[in-house]
């Protein structure tokens, strides 16, 4: 099996942007100043935000930290695929149905 990378993810985000679903796990909360689970798990289309900034790859819930420090794991469950990430701050998945 193949490393995933952050190569990996741009790919298959520029692949299937059309298709592409997110689920937010959990994110970065101001208040608490730490990551919090989020309440909604269920996919979604992906949404473009109003601001098209670099770390989130024009969608709308996605946040890239870059420099080594996202982590990537393959997602393959009831009838979806696609990369879980982690950072600090937060985690969701990035998938397409198969």
């Amino acid at each position: 099996m193949a490393k995933t990378t952050l190569a990996t993810i741009k790919s298959f985000v520029k692949k299937n942007r059309t298709n592409l679903l997110i689920s937010c796990k959990s994110h970065f909360d101001g208040m608490c100043d730490g990551v919090r689970p989020c309440e909604d798990k269920s996919f979604s289309p992906i949404m473009t935000p109003d601001i098209n900034h670099e770390n989130t790859m024009n969608i709308q819930g996605a946040w890239f930290v870059f420099g080594g420090r996202d982590y990537f794991t393959e997602y393959q469950k009831d009838g979806l695929r696609g990369y879980e990430v982690y950072n600090c701050c937060g985690s969701f998945i990035l998938a397409v149905k198969e």
